[in-house]
């Protein structure tokens, strides 16, 4: 190994991390496969969110742009319910009497962990059950791909509680899901659409059966996992940036990915399991 070499493996060094052995303090996580699972387990409460989960999931999946050994995430509510969003008592209550500079804190922290869950490179699967309000449909949102079942019930409730619609991203996010008209009337009413909707809407990849919608998830994301990662990794950002590209601009960018995806060694082993008549086994380089 060169001098230059080691010293650019020795500054890498310093960014790249593993998740098996990480200790989640409020919410469930585990490893196996590749596939890091994220369980919001509050089910008494139908897994609301707290300011403590929204920053330690905003700071894990920062960590996630540097883990080696995540290739893709699932995350789900314990019990029947995905998250009823902020917890009423625990952040509605409190944020009431909060100044404008702690408010604006507070708000920029939960945008965060939707950019933060755009930014990392995994593939997100969010398996949608039962409630998913509030901040647990912009948490679905900010997801990759999702299943849910016909008994799930998404709903943007922020206008309930006399705010606004825009919150953490869902007036960009949600209407290039489902389209501007769904997602104003959404956002405007507060209403729950059903899973039936969800799923005709294009806001649900697939409707499971609710006894097999995490087997499901899992299989999904474990089939990605076992892809080219850094390719995957690849293909959400450009979907991400492209979002604010013009055609010509588009076609650029995916020109120079593509050159950079074809330098990695998986390109190489897809060639030579092709050539040789068997499945590739991707590594991730």
């Amino acid at each position: 190994m060169t001098d230059a070499a080691f010293t650019a493996d020795a500054l890498l060094a310093g960014n790249r991390t593993t998740l098996a052995s990480y200790s989640a303090r409020h919410f469930g996580w585990r490893l196996e496969d590749g596939v890091g699972t994220i369980v919001l387990n509050r089910p008494e409460r139908k897994n609301p969110l707290t300011f403590e989960s929204y920053a330690e999931l905003r700071d894990l999946f920062r960590q996630l742009a540097y883990a080696t050994d995540v290739k893709a995430v699932v995350i789900h509510g314990a019990g029947e319910n995905f998250c009823s969003g902020g917890d009423v008592h625990e952040i509605i209550g409190p944020l009431i009497g909060l100044p404008m500079p702690q408010l604006l804190m507070f708000t920029r922290m939960t945008g965060d962990l939707v950019k933060a869950m755009r930014h990392c490179p995994q593939p997100i699967v969010a398996a949608v059950d039962g409630v998913c309000a509030g901040a647990g449909a912009i948490v679905a949102m900010a997801s990759d791909m999702r299943l849910g079942t016909s008994r799930s019930k998404l709903a943007f409730l922020f206008t309930r509680v006399g705010l606004a619609g825009c919150d953490m991203g869902a007036c960009s996010i949600l209407p290039r899901i489902i389209g501007q008209g769904r997602a104003s009337e959404l956002l405007f009413t507060g209403r729950a659409a059903s899973g039936d909707e969800g799923y005709a809407w294009g806001f649900y990849n697939r409707l499971c059966a609710p006894d097999s919608l995490l087997a499901d998830a899992n299989e999904l994301a474990r089939s990605i996992a076992a892809g080219p990662t850094f390719a995957h990794g690849v293909t959400k950002t450009m979907l991400h940036q492209e979002w604010s590209m013009s055609v010509d601009e588009a076609i650029e960018s995916e020109a120079q990915a593509q050159a950079i995806c074809m330098a990695t060694r998986d390109f190489e082993r897809a060639y030579q399991a092709f050539a040789a008549k068997t499945r590739p086994t991707f590594q991730g380089d």
